[in-house]
C-alpha cells in the first residue's frame, strides 16, 4: 500500500508540475518559441540552448513549454467533451432502462466496434486539422467508456432508498438524475477522465506526428517530433525531448489516475 502511495504521489507531482509549466509558460521559456535564427540551426543541448534547436534555429524548450499547453488543453477539453456526452448518454440509458436502454447500448457497442484512433484519422483527413476540431473528434470518439460506467452505476443506485424518497416526495426525474444519481455515480468518472486525459494527449501527438494534428508553426509535442524525424541520425535531441515529454505525461496522469481508482475503491 506504501508503495502504491508514493506511485500516487509520483503522479500527483508530474501532472502539478506539467500544468505549472503550461500555465507560466511566458515566464519559463527563454525564447519566443516562433523566433527563427537560422544561423542557430540545429545546436545541440548547451547552456544557451538546453534543449538544442530545430531546423529553423528555434529553441526546442521555449517550444515544447508552450506546446504543453496546447497539448494538455486539448487532453483536457477533449476528456471534457467525452465526458458530458458520456454522462448525458449513460444516465439516460441507466434510469430509464428498458427498450432506451437498449436502443442507447447498442449505439455505445457500435460505436466501439470502430477503431477510435482509425476513426479520428477518417474524420480529421475530411475536417480541416486545427486544434478545435482535434478538440472536438478525441471528445465525441471517446465518450463510450464514460458512458458505460455511470450506466452501471445507475443501475445499482436507482432503487436506493435516497432514490426512492425523493420520488415520493414528487422530485422530476431531471432532478433525481442531476442532483441524486449522477453526483453519487461520478467517482468512476473522475478516474476515467484523468486515464482520458493521457490518452488524448497520446491521440493529439500522434495525430500531430502525422501532420495531421496541431499545425506549424503552433508547437506541440507531436509536430516537434514530426519535425525531428528527418534528421534522426544527425540531431537526437529534437526526438529524445518531446518524446520523453509525452511519455512523462502519459505516466504520470496514469499513476494519478490509478491512484484515484484505489482510493475510490470499495475493496481497497
Amino acid at each position: 500500500m506504501r508503495s502504491r502511495n508514493k506511485l500516487t504521489l509520483f503522479g500527483v507531482v508530474i501532472v502539478g508540475l506539467l500544468g505549472l509549466a503550461a500555465l507560466f509558460a511566458p515566464l519559463i521559456a527563454p525564447y519566443d518559441p516562433a523566433s527563427i535564427d537560422i544561423e542557430s540551426a540545429l545546436l545541440g543541448p548547451s547552456s544557451q540552448h538546453i534543449f538544442g534547436t530545430d531546423y529553423l534555429g528555434r529553441d526546442v524548450f521555449s517550444r515544447m513549454v508552450y506546446g504543453s499547453r496546447i497539448s494538455l488543453s486539448i487532453g483536457f477539453i477533449a476528456v471534457g467533451i467525452a465526458v458530458c456526452i458520456g454522462i448525458v448518454i449513460g444516465s439516460i440509458a441507466g434510469y430509464y432502462g428498458g427498450k432506451t436502454d437498449t436502443v442507447l447500448m447498442r449505439f455505445v457497442d457500435i460505436m466501439l466496434c470502430f477503431p477510435s484512433f482509425f476513426l479520428i484519422l477518417a474524420v480529421v483527413a475530411v475536417l480541416e486539422p486545427n486544434i478545435t476540431n482535434i478538440m472536438i473528434v478525441i471528445g465525441i470518439t471517446s465518450w463510450m467508456g464514460v458512458a458505460r460506467l455511470i450506466r452501471a452505476e445507475i443501475l445499482s443506485l436507482k432503487e436506493r432508498e435516497f432514490i426512492l424518497a425523493a420520488r415520493a416526495i414528487g422530485a422530476s426525474d431531471l432532478r433525481i438524475i442531476v442532483f441524486h444519481l449522477i453526483p453519487n455515480a461520478i467517482a468512476p468518472v473522475l478516474v476515467s477522465a484523468v486515464l482520458g486525459v493521457a490518452a488524448a494527449v497520446l491521440v493529439e501527438s500522434a495525430l500531430s506526428f502525422l501532420g495531421l494534428g496541431v499545425q506549424p508553426p503552433t508547437p506541440s509535442w507531436g509536430n516537434i517530433l514530426m519535425e525531428g524525424k528527418a534528421s534522426l541520425g544527425v540531431c537526437w535531441w529534437l526526438m529524445l525531448f518531446p518524446g520523453l515529454a509525452i511519455f512523462i505525461t502519459v505516466l504520470g496522469y496514469n499513476l494519478l489516475g490509478e491512484g484515484l481508482r484505489e482510493h475510490f475503491s470499495p475493496h481497497k
